[in-house]
């Protein structure tokens, strides 16, 4: 797809300090419990207290982000919402199954089970928003928020002038403990900080919610242009290169027309050898890796894209949340997020300056 996307707003609920303030003066933080759970801001100021007694914590979180987002953009009715999560709401979908258990399969609560729904989000969003328009959440693992956005992408080719575009999980004790046994966290405790020092089996966990504001014009308040995405299922080596290869050339870009890459190494030696042939095909290109910010799970490519809409837009890095990087790009024209969930699904997604200039 060669269309313009623009990402007119943004917000983030992350393991950093995301939601308000400038995150290039925001210190970094860390975990040493190989569990990176969010930075939780006040939810009052945009959910009524009676309201936040009765909803679930991702429930909170996804629809402050976006509420925040679109406050961001200056937008209150989106003609679209369209948003990605691997699990939805695991609060209330353990909290349904062990009421099924302890009280028979008789007199449940519906409210868990309506919450675990994983559109449950999205019809919060519409209902404290009266939005009457499309509205759709896809469920891919992996490929769950690069999903939404291409659909987003694809509305916006067909005419609709703003999507509301997110995604969101989070994590649970036992939902940790049920991916640890089968390899999925590193055994060993890590801090965050030094995720990278320590290749071995396994990551750490995470969990965020991220919304943007997409238009199909730029203004002046533009963060960057979405110019390009691509998924790819269980690629040999071979055919990630060639893909990404074949990815740049259908825009008529080389790796010597990306300023930075940002990755999504983790610290897991089970699929080390994805970026070293990513090393391989993008030679000279400065990198960051992102997950000692933020954790693993399904949807933590939307919080790459945040990370690299803010950058484009400030013509900075915020280093400080860099300690493993020497040096940083001057001028950030095109920036490339390459991850994968676990050697499974894979993304490449090209941001660039919204007055980038032409190769």
């Amino acid at each position: 797809m060669k269309g313009k996307y623009y990402i007119q707003g943004l917000a983030a609920i992350t393991p950093q300090h995301t939601f308000e303030g400038n995150l290039f003066s925001q210190p970094l933080v860390s975990t040493g419990s190989n569990v990176f759970a969010v930075t939780e801001p006040d939810y009052k100021t945009f959910i009524p207290a009676n309201s936040l007694r009765r909803i679930s914590r991702l429930l909170k979180m996804g629809l402050t982000t976006a509420l925040k987002c679109m406050q961001d953009s200056g937008l209150s009715v989106p003609d679209a919402i369209v948003t990605g999560t691997g699990k939805g709401s695991l609060q209330d979908t353990e909290r349904f199954l062990k009421d099924i258990r302890q009280y028979e399969e008789r007199a449940l609560n519906p409210t868990p089970f309506i919450q675990s729904t994983y559109n449950a989000v999205n019809g919060m969003i519409a209902v404290q928003q009266q939005v009457t328009t499309y509205n759709n959440t896809f469920v891919h693992r992996g490929f769950s928020f690069e999903s939404a956005l291409l659909d987003s992408m694809l509305l916006l080719e067909e005419g609709v002038s703003h999507t509301l575009t997110g995604a969101f999980d989070e994590i649970s004790a036992e939902h940790f403990y049920i991916k640890s046994r089968i390899g999925h966290w590193k055994k060993e405790m890590v801090n965050s900080a030094e995720l990278y020092n320590h290749l071995s089996p396994g990551t750490i966990s995470g969990e965020g919610a991220v919304f943007f504001t997409l238009t199909a014009a730029p203004t002046a308040q533009s963060y960057a242009r979405v110019a390009g995405l691509k998924m790819l299922y269980k690629p040999s080596l071979t055919a990630l290169t060639t893909g990404l290869a074949t990815f740049l050339s259908q825009y008529g870009l080389s790796a010597k027309d990306i300023d930075l890459v940002i990755t999504g190494r983790n610290g897991d030696n089970n699929f080390e050898h994805y970026y070293r042939q990513l090393d391989l095909g993008l030679p000279q290109v400065s990198q960051l890796p992102f997950k000692h910010l933020c954790g693993e799970y399904e949807t933590v490519g939307a919080f790459a894209l945040w990370l690299g809409a803010h950058m484009l837009k400030a013509q900075q890095v915020p280093q400080q949340w860099f300690p493993m990087v020497s040096q940083f790009p001057a001028t950030l024209n095109r920036i490339l997020i390459y991850n994968h969930f676990f050697g499974d699904q894979h993304t490449f997604i090209l941001l660039e300056r919204t007055a980038a200039p032409a190769v």
